[in-house]
């Protein structure tokens, strides 16, 4: 028990189960959401409270603040966490931008390579010298069931973490580790925006099941079943390019299977055989469309953004490449012009040695 105020900025499935589980274990919440999207906390706002029901704590858990105005939510606390998609990591820090200061650390819930961009759209505001992390996949298994209640399956046992600048990376652990037990740092924000789970097997996995989640609406289990042999295989190739980019910027980083493991969402093997030993994925049922976050979130902000760092830098990802071009047409969107790249990263231009530099520094 940490017994510290936390603001968490956003009203979906993984901020609803955040703030319910840290309220259970003695912390004082204030959930913060963008006006665009007042509705999802329009129950708890009158309530004060979220139930939570699944392997954690059970039962009503009570918020403190909810509220639509960012000066409000964040003079509460000096801990942001932004638990929201990657489309809206840009409307959250310009909503909250006024009203940051260098006292605040905001740590994004998962990043992909989102703390780069949040600092630098900070730096905008004049706020230049503020503590941004990110980590690499969802603290929980989990699910908002209604307006005021969430469910969480599972627990992920091992939660990297990248800070930036990350020489202030032992104080951000000493921060979470009250609230995440598992988190566990990376060497910095890069790496640890490389190493996000959810781009690496979305996009292949819900494209080479097309057919079938717009003929079923997502009425099949989309690890269990849609993730078999020759699907992983496939996923496997695009791990393979993420891992290259990161071995040309220096980083090790760990392939998918081995992560999942790691993570505790399955035993240890390839990823088909992590997936299918699962019960914590094998329950989660494919998305009811083509317009789902699987694919708008983690091909732009995912494995676009993983091929466009590459190729600033001379690496090829054709793998990654062919998904991004037919992500596109069906998503009927250009998504290399749609989330981010070096540019919004802040890293355009930056040779390698520049590059380890400003990650360390934040000069």
């Amino acid at each position: 028990m940490s017994g510290r105020k936390v603001t968490i900025m956003g009203g979906g499935n993984t901020a609803f189960s955040v703030a319910a589980r840290l309220s259970h274990i003695g912390n004082e919440i204030c959930i913060l959401e963008h006006p665009d999207f007042a509705e999802s906390v329009e129950q708890i706002s009158r309530t004060g409270r979220i139930n939570l029901e699944g392997v954690m704590e059970n039962g009503p858990a009570a918020v403190s603040l909810v509220t639509l105005d960012a000066s409000e939510a964040l003079a509460f606390s000096d801990l942001l966490l932004l638990i929201v998609p990657a489309y809206a990591h840009r409307p959250f820090a310009e909503f909250t931008g006024p009203y940051l200061t260098s006292d605040h650390t905001v740590v994004v819930m998962p990043g992909t390579l989102g703390s780069l961009e949040f600092s630098a759209l900070a730096a905008e505001f004049g706020v230049s010298d503020i503590t941004v992390a990110e980590v690499d996949t969802a603290p929980y298994v989990c699910r908002k069931t209604s307006g005021e209640s969430a469910i969480i399956w599972g627990e992920v046992s091992s939660l990297g973490l990248g800070v930036f600048p990350s020489v202030r990376t032992s104080r951000v652990v000493s921060d979470l580790k009250p609230l995440f037990p598992g988190v566990s740092p990376y060497e910095d924000a890069l790496q640890c925006g490389l190493s996000s789970m959810n781009p690496v097997v979305h996009p292949a996995g819900v494209l080479m099941n097309a057919g079938r989640v717009e003929y079923s609406r997502g009425e099949f289990y989309f690890y269990e079943e849609g993730v078999s042999e020759s699907v992983a295989k496939v996923i496997e190739a695009v791990d393979e390019e993420r891992m290259t980019v990161g071995r040309e910027l220096g980083y090790e980083l760990t392939p998918v299977g081995k992560a999942f493991h790691e993570a505790g969402f399955g035993p240890r093997g390839t990823l088909w055989e992590a997936i299918n030993g699962s019960h914590m994925l094998t329950r989660l049922k494919a998305p009811g469309n083509l317009e789902s976050r699987w694919l708008t979130e983690d091909i732009p902000y995912g494995i676009a953004a993983w091929s466009k760092l590459g190729t600033q830098y001379g690496i090829q990802t054709p793998v990654i490449d062919a998904f991004v071009g037919i992500g596109s047409i069906v998503m009927g969107i250009d998504a290399w012009a749609e989330g981010r790249g070096p540019k919004q990263l802040g890293l355009e231009g930056m040779t390698k040695k520049e590059l380890r530099e400003y990650l360390s520094t934040g000069k």
